[in-house]
């Protein structure tokens, strides 16, 4: 954030490879400017079967959930930028 105080952030490696995601707003998130979360694989291959999208759809509501979860403790704990 400090090169780059203006500008959003474009976050990958949640999910799937295991970032840390409350790690990532709080380091990363500012009154100004957001973070782009990208979860793709652990979404993308969710299952090989028929039941991909049911599988998928499961994977990005479940990483919805932690991240309403994660900003909601967040502004609980100070971050009061955070909608």
């Amino acid at each position: 954030r400090t090169f780059c105080p203006n500008h959003f952030f474009l976050v990958p490696g949640i999910g799937h490879q295991g970032g840390d995601f409350e790690q990532i707003i709080e380091d990363g998130l500012t009154p100004d400017c957001g973070l782009i979360v990208s979860s793709s694989r652990k979404i993308i291959y969710a299952s090989k079967g028929k039941d991909f999208a049911e599988k998928a759809r499961e994977e990005a509501l479940k990483l919805q959930a932690k991240m309403k979860l994660v900003l909601a403790k967040q502004k609980k704990n100070g971050l009061k930028h955070i909608i």
